[in-house]
Parts: structure tokens; C-alpha cells; sequence
């Protein structure tokens, strides 16, 4: 029966109830009938004693051994051990006859109430005969378990005003060990104000209180944190620890306090209704209702006082209540009490001191009591131009006044002899053509805070002194002009700016005279006196004048009149005006050129040579020919430079006897002006004739008219320009004017200046013609002399010998061939 209550007790985990007892008397009996009808008899209680949480597998004892059975008859007998609990912590080992653990038995588990003892009661069983052994297993406690405490914190509230020595109880903890293993004592973490007793329950068990043992201030300290530990009496120990938070109540114990006990607070006077003058903060240290704070004026703040100004019962804020007027009160006086709202209210008091400050409501005043303008742009340093004076109504720095004028004038501001007076005077030099006029602005500014001011402003204008010249744009002009211009043409345009005003600003264009050959610039040469056009007065021909180098002045009206020049250069530019003309071979009036040749003459020789002059510059004066008709192309060959006519091949019987070409000499121009020559050869059979048929021919007068006519304007012309430039030379040479630095002194004097290029790029003086004829001949294998008669009306001599003659291997053979003709 105690084996089953046993059991009941294991398998419900708790104590045993009515119910279950009687469940287990009624079990005990059947077993008892069942037993007592089938065994003779049953084997005593055998005990053993072993400590909880054995290890799996360890032996209690040889129970085979303990109860006189065989070994070897064990596993026949099949002996077994009953199940607890549903739970089978013992097993035999039916080889050995062992009893061991099968599973960790846990006292606590085992027998959750807290008694001294604690036995496993189970039955072991055997057939063949059938025996039952009753076993009783004693487990010991050891200590495998820590205290706990309910909670890991306790919370615990105390008032500040609580006297020394209060006790307070603590949750104890708990330990499911027994006996020595369970809580024996506790240790409360250090702290000023707290510490704990031990006391003992009447079971046994431990638990502390906590005691007061000095005075709590929560304005100090609100909260205590406090560790306590439980201790078991195992060996080694267990301990188990629970966080204690002590809060300290309030209480009303602290009156409030302000900032600070006086205040002096400046006030502008004007300033606006409503505008904050200060705000008050006092504290109390206390907290909920013990800590608001109520603000009210004592009874000894004056009415008048009160009216001025508003005080916010909760913020603490001073505002302005009426128009603050520094005539009328200029110190306000007030007390202010602050109260709080516990149950027996503290209060505390500050006293305040509010100065009222002058406000700066009056802008300074400026008065210009003289003033001079306009002014000459020259006039002198250090000169008063502007007297003014300075006010302000207010007193002390609001009073002060400072004035000033812009920084980047030329103008200053000095005391006068009178306070509160200035002059302005000039301190730089004054240029109209700069600056025309000034804007001056006086401005004056108080020293109050903020600062007020105020400005007026003048203007200064300027008068113009004659203190500029006319500029040019450029100091040397070149001006290129074409010839054959049309008299009156406008050549240029030189305009000088002056920057002064009116009269000192007209200015006047003059050449500068300047006579070069008997010939004065403005003979040649025109300006407008107000507009500055420059035009030419006759038509320029390259061929005679090609540059011409001369000043402008520029004069203006002031008094006195200032000036400047530059120097102008104008360069002739050429035309295609002049057509060649060709001297050779030379024909009268258009006529035909004939010309007689040996028909026996070699491939290459020179037939013939046409020669044109051009006078115009280089450029247009390059001469090219060309054949306009040729009876026999394959023939004849024109060298397109020299003008050489050759024979491209013998003639044969085929060949005409006579020849004619057209030849055509064009400058190098746009457009091209050209001259032609028509020259008919005939071939003779016989390469040398007599003498006699080769005498000199005179010339006739008719023939000859218009070449002594080219001959002697040309000498003429040669002749007076040289004149003029040994003048212009000499004349140049005696100046003193330093020429310019653009032009070369040749310049100064006008150039005229023939050059003519024959076929052969050979430049000669006028008497071109005879050189060229000359050469025309001699090519053509004759000797030609030009003697003119020495008297007035005589006529020239041509004598041509030709070279095959052998006439011409002496001088004196030479010399005989020489004729002249009396007219």
C-alpha cells in the first residue's frame, strides 16, 4: 500500500488527495488476495541510500547478491523492476544482478515538498516460482539548486520626510535544496542611507528587511539602486541577486528661488506696448504641485508702477502696459514675489530697478549756407567752394553729429573757425574733360544708437578751360591716289577730335605751306578749313609726279589757341594710260617696214627685231609680241620678250619671195593697250651687193619730222628735271624741320621720272630710240652713226654698212660711210 501511494504521489506531481489513496487501498488489497493465494511467502524491505543526479549508468548494488538469488538464473527468471511515475530510473542488470541508473533522478522533482527525507519505493519481481522483493531507494539532497527571488526587480517607494530607523520588507528568495543547501543568509550592496536585517521563519526559512539608517533628501538623491544577494549554506555556495529601486517621494521642503534677488533693466523710452521689458525665472527644486510657480507683485510695488507695466502670473514675463515717456519717470521700482502650489505654500521674492534710456527721435539737420557754381575746371587747390552747417536736438552722443562726403571726390570737408560749421574745399585737381560735373552728397549722422542721419546732395558743374589740342587719330597718313584723278576730288578725310567745350573745341584745318619746284602745296592741293576734307586741285600723272609729302595743321579757337599737325604722304598711284609705241624698226605714219634677206640665210638667224617703249610704271610697261598675220608660220618665230624675229628653217624654192608679218607689241596693263608693225621681207638671191648700192640714202624731212619732235621734248624734259633736282636737293639739304620718320628724305620734292624698258630689259634715258635703232641694226649686221648738224634746221644721218662688206674692220672705213645734209 505505501508502494502505490508512493506511486500515486510520483505520477500526479503532487500531494496525495482522498481520491487517490483510496484508488491505491483498493489495488493494495486485490494485489494482497492475488499474492497470498499464489506465494508462501514475500521477502523483506531491502534499503539503499544514494545522492540525486547520479550519472546514467552508475550501480546502487549487486541486487541479485543483496537478495540471495542466482545469477545465472536471472534472465530464466526473468526478474524485473516495476515502473515509477512512468518514469523507470533503476534497472538490473540480468547478466550481473546488478541494480543501476537508468535516468538522473532529481530530489526536487522527486519530492517537490520541502522534507528532511525523500524514498523511492519500488518492487522487484521473479517467476519460476514467482517472488516479489520490496526495494527502498533513499535520496540524498545535494545542492544543485541557486535562491531565487520572485522578481530580478522590487520597487519600493519612500517618502523623503520617513524617519531613521523605518523598516521596509523585502520579498525573500526561495531555494528548492533542503537542509543545509537551502538560503542562510543575505548581503545588501553598499549605500549611505539603506541596510538590511535577517530574520527566520518558523519553518526555518530566511528573509531581510530594509531599514532606514540616515535621512533621504530627493533633491539630492530621487532614486536608490540597491543589489541584494541570497546565500544557500551548500558547499561551494549558491547565490541568487534581485535589483531594489528606491524611489523617494516629495515633499513640500523647498521654497522657490529666481535667477537672481535684483535686477537693473534699461528701457528705451517709446518703446512699444506689449514689447517684453524682462522675463523672470524662478525654480523650485521640489516637483509636480510642490514646484508651479505663481508670479504677483508684492505690496510694495507702486500702483503707478503696476499701471506701466503687466506681469504674466505664469511666464514670469514683464511687459510694457502704457506709452514709457523718459520726461515723466525715468526709474520704475517694483518687487516680485513667487509662490508655489504645495499644501503648505513657499514663496520667494526679487526686487527690480527698470531705467529708462533717452531714445535718439531726432534726425540731425544740415544747412548749405553758401555755395559757388559753376567753376573753372582750373581751378586752385585748397579753394572753398561750399560753407555749411551741422545741428541735432537731442543731447549727449545722441547730440553728436559727424559728417562726411563721398570718399572718391576730389573734394574735402575742414572745420571752420564756428562749431558746427565746415567748409568744402577742392583737394585734387579738377579735369571737365574727365569728369564734367559732380554730385555731392552731404550727409550727417548722429552718434546715438541706432545712429539717424540725413543727406543733401548739390551739384558742382564745371567750366571748360582751353587746356587740350586737337588730337589726331593717327600721326602719319598715307593716302594713295590714282592718277588721271579728276580736279576737285576728294582724297581724304583727317579729322581731329579736341575735348574741350564750345569755342576751345572749333577747330580750323590749315596746309602748312610749302613751295617744291616753284610750286606751292596749295596750288596743288585744298582742305577744308572746318570739315577737314582733303582735295586735290589738278589732275596728277604718274609718269611726271609720283608722291608728294606735306603737314596739317589743326588749330582751335581758345584762347590762346593750341594746335597740332601731322604729316600727310600722298602716293601717286600708275595707270595704264600710255600705249607702246615702237621705234623699231622704224616706219613713218603706218607705213610698211620692208626689210631685204639672202635667201640663202641659216636656220636661227635674226630677220628682224621689233622694239616698243612704254612709259608707264614697271608694272604696265612689260611689253610682250605676238604675230597677229604671218604669211608662213613654219617659217618665221617671234620671241615673245625681245621681239627677235628668226628663221625657223632654211628657205627653199617653194617659200614665197615675199614675206609679210603682223606684229603686236601689248603692255602688261588692265586693260591692255597694244601698237602693231607690218613688215614685209623680200628675199634676194645674192648674199653681198656692191658698195654702191648700199650708200647712205638722206633721210627726208617728212620722215624724220615726228621722231625730232619726240627727241626733242624728250631732251628738254631731261634736261629740266635734272635742273629741279639739283634744286630740291640743295633746298632740302638747307631745312632745318626734322623729315618724318615714315617718309625717306627724297620724298620732299616731287619725283618725275621717265624709265623705258627696251626687249631686252635694258633701261635708258631718252634718247631710247637711237640706242635701240642701234641695236636693231647692229644685229641686223650693220654699223649705224647718229650725228645731228650743228646748226639750227639741220636734219639727222642714218648710215647703215653692212658687216659683210668687210667696210667695217677700220674706223676710218667706218668713219667714210658718215654724210651730212645741209639744209
Amino acid at each position: 500500500m505505501l508502494f502505490s501511494a508512493l506511486h500515486c504521489a510520483i505520477g500526479s506531481k503532487q500531494t496525495m488527495d482522498a481520491q487517490c489513496l483510496l484508488q491505491s487501498w483498493k489495488r493494495y488489497v486485490l494485489v494482497s488476495l492475488l499474492l497470498s493465494a499464489t506465494l508462501n511467502t514475500v521477502s523483506p524491505v531491502t534499503h539503499y541510500s544514494i545522492p540525486e543526479e547520479m550519472e546514467e549508468g552508475s550501480v546502487v548494488a549487486n541486487l541479485a547478491t543483496d537478495l540471495g538469488l542466482d545469477v545465472k538464473s536471472l534472465s530464466r527468471r526473468k526478474i524485473r523492476v516495476d515502473v515509477v511515475g512512468n518514469k523507470k530510473y533503476l534497472q538490473i542488470n540480468k547478466e550481473t544482478g546488478e541494480l543501476y541508473i537508468l535516468e538522473k533522478i532529481d530530489r526536487e522533482f522527486l519530492c517537490p515538498s520541502k522534507t528532511t527525507t525523500c524514498f523511492l519505493k519500488l518492487d522487484a519481481s521473479i517467476e519460476n516460482p514467482i517472488r516479489m522483493f520490496n526495494i527502498e531507494l533513499e535520496i540524498m539532497d545535494i545542492n544543485d539548486n541557486t535562491p531565487n527571488f520572485r522578481r530580478d526587480t522590487m520597487h519600493l517607494d519612500v517618502s523623503e520626510s520617513s524617519p531613521v530607523g523605518e523598516r521596509f520588507s523585502l520579498n525573500n528568495a526561495v531555494d528548492p535544496d533542503v537542509g543545509m543547501n537551502s538560503v542562510k543568509t543575505y548581503h545588501l550592496s553598499s549605500s549611505d542611507h539603506f541596510d538590511i536585517e535577517i530574520q527566520a521563519g518558523r519553518d526555518g526559512s530566511k528573509f531581510a528587511d530594509l531599514i532606514l539608517k540616515k535621512a533621504l533628501d530627493r533633491e539630492e538623491q530621487a532614486v536608490h539602486n540597491l543589489i541584494l544577494t541570497a546565500v544557500d549554506g551548500g558547499v561551494p555556495s549558491r547565490t541568487g541577486t534581485v535589483n531594489i529601486i528606491v524611489r523617494v517621494l516629495d515633499t513640500n521642503d523647498n521654497a522657490p528661488k529666481f535667477d537672481k534677488e535684483s535686477y537693473n533693466i534699461n528701457i528705451m523710452e517709446n518703446s512699444p506696448i506689449g514689447s517684453l521689458v524682462v522675463k523672470l525665472n524662478a525654480t523650485d527644486s521640489d516637483e509636480g504641485t510642490n514646484s508651479e510657480i505663481i508670479y504677483s507683485y508684492s505690496l510694495y510695488t507702486a500702483e503707478k508702477t503696476q499701471e506701466m507695466f503687466s506681469l504674466n502670473p505664469t511666464s514670469g514675463e514683464i511687459r510694457v502696459k502704457e506709452m514709457i515717456n523718459y520726461e515723466d519717470f525715468r526709474i520704475y521700482d517694483m518687487e516680485v514675489i513667487a509662490t508655489d502650489n504645495g499644501v503648505n505654500s513657499l514663496s520667494g521674492q526679487c526686487k527690480l530697478t527698470i531705467l529708462v534710456t533717452d531714445m535718439n527721435d531726432n534726425h540731425p539737420e544740415i544747412s548749405i549756407k553758401s555755395f559757388q557754381s559753376p567753376i573753372k575746371e582750373d581751378i586752385a587747390v585748397d579753394t572753398v567752394i561750399a560753407v555749411v552747417s551741422v545741428s541735432d536736438k537731442d543731447s549727449g552722443d545722441n547730440g553728436k553729429v559727424d559728417i562726411y562726403i563721398q570718399y572718391n571726390l576730389p573734394f574735402a570737408l575742414r572745420e571752420s573757425s564756428l562749431d558746427n560749421y565746415y567748409e568744402l574745399i577742392v583737394s585734387k585737381h579738377l579735369d571737365r574733360e574727365m569728369v564734367p560735373e559732380y554730385d555731392i552728397t552731404f550727409t550727417v549722422t548722429d552718434r546715438g544708437s541706432p545712429p539717424l542721419s540725413d543727406n543733401e546732395t548739390v551739384t558742382l558743374e564745371l567750366l571748360d578751360v582751353n587746356d587740350n589740342v586737337p588730337q589726331f587719330p593717327q600721326s602719319f597718313y598715307n593716302i594713295p591716289v590714282m592718277e588721271n584723278n579728276a580736279p576737285g576730288a576728294l582724297l581724304s578725310s583727317l579729322t581731329a577730335f579736341d575735348p574741350d567745350l564750345h569755342e576751345n573745341q572749333y577747330l580750323v584745318y590749315f596746309i602748312i605751306e610749302k613751295e617744291i619746284v616753284n610750286t606751292s602745296m596749295s596750288m596743288l592741293f585744298s582742305i577744308n578749313p572746318e570739315n577737314g576734307n582733303l582735295y586735290a586741285l589738278k589732275t596728277f600723272d604718274y609718269e611726271i609726279e609720283k608722291e608728294f609729302l606735306f603737314h596739317i595743321e589743326a588749330r582751335d579757337s581758345g584762347i590762346p589757341p593750341l594746335s597740332s599737325n601731322v604729316t600727310v604722304h600722298i602716293i601717286i598711284m600708275d595707270q595704264n594710260d600710255n600705249a607702246p609705241v615702237i621705234v623699231s624698226p622704224w616706219r613713218a605714219h603706218g607705213s610698211v617696214v620692208e626689210e631685204k634677206i639672202p635667201r640663202s640665210t641659216e636656220k636661227g638667224s635674226v630677220v628682224s627685231k621689233v622694239i616698243a617703249l612704254d612709259t608707264d610704271s614697271v608694272q604696265n610697261s612689260r611689253i610682250t609680241y605676238q604675230f597677229l598675220q604671218v604669211t608662213d608660220a613654219t617659217l618665221f618665230s617671234l620671241d615673245q620678250y625681245n621681239g627677235e624675229i628668226r628663221t625657223m628653217r632654211m628657205f627653199s624654192y617653194r617659200d614665197q619671195r615675199y614675206q609679210r608679218m603682223v606684229v603686236i607689241a601689248k603692255d602688261n596693263g588692265d586693260p591692255a593697250l597694244s601698237a602693231t608693225v607690218t613688215i614685209k621681207l623680200s628675199t634676194v638671191e645674192t648674199d653681198v651687193k656692191a658698195f654702191s648700192d648700199l650708200t647712205e640714202v638722206p633721210l627726208e624731212y617728212d620722215i624724220f619730222s615726228d621722231l625730232n619732235l619726240y627727241l626733242v621734248i624728250g631732251l628738254g624734259s631731261v634736261s629740266f628735271l635734272l635742273l629741279i633736282t639739283i634744286l630740291v636737293t640743295c633746298v632740302l639739304k638747307c631745312q632745318t624741320t626734322k623729315p618724318s620718320k615714315a617718309a625717306p628724305p627724297s620724298r620732299n620734292s616731287v619725283i618725275s621720272e621717265r624709265n623705258s624698258t627696251i626687249a631686252d630689259s635694258t633701261l635708258v634715258s631718252n634718247d631710247a630710240y637711237w640706242y635701240s635703232l642701234f641695236l636693231a641694226e647692229t644685229r641686223k649686221g650693220k654699223l649705224v652713226v647718229r650725228q645731228p648738224v650743228p646748226k639750227a634746221g639741220s636734219r639727222y644721218i642714218v648710215s647703215s654698212i653692212p658687216r659683210s662688206t668687210g667696210l667695217t674692220e677700220t674706223s676710218d672705213s667706218a668713219a667714210s660711210t658718215l654724210q651730212k645734209l645741209w639744209l
